[in-house]
């Protein structure tokens, strides 16, 4: 068993939106994201894996298949493999989003940023 605080990967910088990895087994990474307001993730796709995002905190609009929804702290989302996903921090606050890649698509997405 391996247990972490979520609270250590809640960072923000000023300059851009940080990536925060909690575990990575497998296929499988959890993350946290955290971001300034107005920073942004760009438009992207997970193939062949299952996104989950938890709002941590904070509030944005999530992007998904180019409908936009706005998406605050404790809500939950589930992003399919195909779908063509984007967040940006809209709100006033920092913002810092939970997520669970169900497969890791190559070793480039358990990179800290």
């Amino acid at each position: 068993m391996e247990k972490k605080n979520i609270s250590e990967a809640i960072q923000h910088l000023e300059e851009r939106f940080t990536k925060k990895v909690l575990f990575q087994k497998g296929d499988s990474i959890v993350f946290v994201l955290n971001f300034m307001p107005g920073q942004k993730l760009p438009a992207h796709t997970h193939p062949g894996a299952d996104v989950y995002i938890y709002a941590l905190q904070g509030k944005g609009t999530i992007t998904v298949n180019d409908a936009d929804e706005e998406f605050a702290e404790g809500e939950v989302i589930h992003i399919a493999d195909d779908e063509v996903f984007a967040y940006r921090n809209s709100g006033t606050t920092p913002a810092s989003l939970h997520v669970v890649i169900s497969k890791l698509p190559s070793a480039a997405y358990a990179k800290e940023i």
